[in-house]
């Protein structure tokens, strides 16, 4: 899979492409069942399958600050994602003020026909686009018959009675439903992230925690967590605190912390994969490290816990205190 940053550097399809559009963001099971019908639909036609993202995503241009939705999934992770599907190329143009001024009609004159050259647009029904949200599916419908391109009415993808969506797998996160999370993305609720320094607070008292800034507005959980990690070294088991810290500007900045039970390497400059698998406690603030140390050593002796019923294997010799500062 390609990933293209703007329209100048779209290569020309001759033949056309089969194309979706939309945020994709947590690529749950509704996504990857649209994604499905891009290939097999492009392999069918012997066409590219393009997918169409914006960044920002319009519900964040739009929303006031304080009430952006939260990411589930940075650029960077859907790009790590669709490279796990047969995907041809994944194209992110920039939605600024501009963008969100043009007509329907323009949109799909300039970037369906001229830029993609689309011959086969997979979209859902509720779909909207243009200046203002006035276009719609039959708008696409009608421009479909008109400039000869298909437009085929993605089904929603259901669970039981609900519509997966990712606004539902945001509700579902803020309600602390770890598991009807997982049910919906198809695999359990994770951060990607690269370690960096932070104030090595942890390792003054036993603790030493990887630090990774999230880089987003506003995160979809909040709290202490049983996590599992992924790193270079191999996977291990932890406790890990999702929370904002404040900055020198009297801001609040998205910070993932974690603990990682018997690990002795360092992971500063490392992307890690942190997979949250149970909620242990809301996050509180303490009056002394004493009553802080205290806390994260119930929180990672739960978190044992939690993984031991699950019948998950936990080495005998995990040590509260790693050999190594991280």
């Amino acid at each position: 899979m390609q990933l293209i940053r703007g329209l100048y550097n779209l290569p020309h399809f001759a033949q056309g492409c089969v194309l979706t559009i939309g945020n994709f963001d947590g690529c749950h099971r509704g996504h990857q069942a649209i994604l499905t019908q891009l290939s097999e639909c492009a392999k069918r036609l012997a066409l590219p399958s393009v997918v169409l993202i914006f960044e920002p995503q319009p519900n964040e241009f739009f929303a006031p600050v304080e009430h952006t939705p939260a990411r589930l999934m940075r650029l960077r992770d859907k790009v790590r994602f669709m490279q796990t599907t047969a995907v041809d190329y994944l194209l992110c143009l920039r939605f600024d003020r501009t963008f969100a001024t043009l007509t329907p009609d323009a949109f799909i004159r300039t970037i369906l026909l001229q830029k993609l050259n689309v011959k086969h647009l997979i979209i859902g029904d509720d779909f909207r686009f243009g200046a203002q949200r006035a276009g719609d599916f039959s708008t696409l419908k009608q421009a479909g018959a008109q400039y000869g391109f298909a437009v085929q009415d993605n089904a929603s993808f259901m669970q039981g009675e609900q519509r997966i969506s990712s606004t539902l797998i945001r509700h579902a996160l803020a309600q602390d439903n770890l598991p009807l999370a997982q049910s919906m993305l198809g695999r359990p609720y994770a951060v990607h992230g690269r370690v960096v320094h932070g104030k090595k607070l942890g390792r003054t008292i036993g603790f030493p925690t990887a630090n990774v800034f999230l880089n987003r507005k506003v995160i979809p959980i909040q709290g202490v967590y049983a996590v599992e990690v992924a790193t270079r070294q191999g996977r291990y088991f932890g406790v890990a605190n999702m929370g904002n810290r404040p900055t020198v500007d009297g801001l609040s900045r998205p910070l993932l912390e974690v603990h990682l039970f018997d690990f002795s390497h360092s992971l500063y400059g490392q992307s890690i994969e942190v997979i949250f698998h149970h909620k242990l406690r809301p996050e509180v603030k303490f009056a002394s490290l004493e009553q802080l140390k205290a806390q994260i050593w119930q929180d990672a002796e739960k978190a044992k816990q939690f993984f031991h019923k699950k019948d998950t294997k936990v080495r005998s010799d995990v040590c509260i205190t790693p050999k190594k500062t991280l």
